[in-house]
């Protein structure tokens, strides 16, 4: 077979403030393949399906020499992060042509993967009736996030109020789905009023735009709060320690508010950690995610999706060529749902 073409999207300049398209990442069709005979040693060749866009890749976007928990992107090569492929070739034993495997790959149509090393992949069992995309959302990361951080950290009890942020987007609304299950009431918030309605859906009892509504208003009139689960820090964070019941517990998942604007916020509430004993646990999935909670995930987790007693939904685009919009858009919290990009079809 000839060379074919692998398009990439090459990280080509650190953004200031949201990155640009065609300035921060580049469409970039200037690399070819040989997919018959190009060396593995050792690993698999795999044909790319699915991207995933998530917020956490911004931090990546960085001065090398700003030290961070995950690397920092390096300038005039793609861009990395979760995705869905399928085999076409494999040199490691026990993974055959033709299976299919999630983890970290890097933005292009085709990868060469060393390994398939179990912290970082999964060959992915198709028993489950469900979408091979879902592998980047409820059956992935964002689920892994959502089910490891809740059992590790919420100490929920029935009867308790959680309080969940971004919490249309794919680990928000599976950890609002998770405290419904262990009998709590939830109050969540989003961005659109589309976004309210899919909270409502999946089982929020206090949904609400934060954009349209005060949200110190709504916590101090539906609180205290027992459970924080944040996404968001800023003044969203501010209000939930106001409005904190005595012995909550702060899950720290994500500070969006940071993540474009590296300027410092101002916290009028901070003492309530001390004077109302809060316990704040901030964490990174891949850090905290062991072996069993990893197995426990995975016999629990694709039977919900699949029955429909965890809901979940995606928004995908199609093309490599669009990851750039959908950056940006992901970190405007302009996507509507779980941004999956729709790199090739599966023949």
């Amino acid at each position: 077979m000839p060379s074919v073409t692998n398009a990439r999207v090459i990280f080509n300049d650190i953004p200031t403030g949201y990155p640009e398209p065609g300035k921060t990442t580049v469409y970039d069709e200037s690399t070819t393949i040989d997919l018959d005979a190009v060396p593995l040693n050792g690993g698999v060749l795999v044909k790319t399906l699915f991207l995933s866009v998530d917020p956490f890749l911004r931090g990546m976007m960085r001065d090398p020499g700003i030290d961070s928990y995950s690397p920092a992107f390096k300038i005039g090569e793609p861009i990395y992060g979760y995705g869905v492929a399928r085999v076409l070739r494999s040199e490691i034993a026990g993974v055959e042509a033709g299976s299919y495997v999630e983890g970290i790959i890097s933005f292009q149509q085709y990868n060469i993967l060393p390994n398939l090393a179990p912290d970082a992949f999964h060959i992915i069992d198709k028993k489950h009736k469900v979408p091979l995309s879902y592998y980047l959302g409820a059956l992935g990361m964002p689920g892994k996030t959502a089910f490891m951080g809740w059992r590790k950290f919420s100490q929920a009890k029935e009867g308790e109020t959680a309080f969940v942020t971004t919490g249309a987007g794919p680990v928000g609304s599976f950890v609002i789905q998770l405290a419904k299950l262990a009998g709590l009431k939830v109050i969540a918030s989003a961005g659109s009023e589309d976004k309210v309605a899919f909270m409502r859906s999946v089982g929020a009892d206090v949904a609400f735009n934060y954009k349209t509504t005060n949200t110190l208003e709504i916590l101090r009139k539906e609180g205290p709060i027992d459970v924080y689960w944040d996404h968001v820090g800023g003044e969203t964070l501010d209000a939930a320690l106001e409005t904190a019941r005595v012995g909550g517990r702060f899950i720290e998942c994500g500070m969006i508010t940071q993540y474009n604007n590296p300027g410092p916020e101002t916290f009028k509430n901070i003492v309530n950690i001390m004077t109302k004993s809060l316990s704040v646990h901030g964490f990174i999935v891949l850090r905290e995610l062991d072996d069993k909670l990893r197995e426990e995930f995975y016999n629990v987790v694709p039977e919900l999706v699949s029955s429909g007693n965890i809901q979940y939904r995606e928004e995908i685009h199609d093309g490599l060529e669009s990851a750039g919009n959908v950056f940006l858009a992901v970190q405007k919290g302009l996507n509507k749902a779980k941004a999956v990009i729709r790199v090739a079809e599966d023949v």
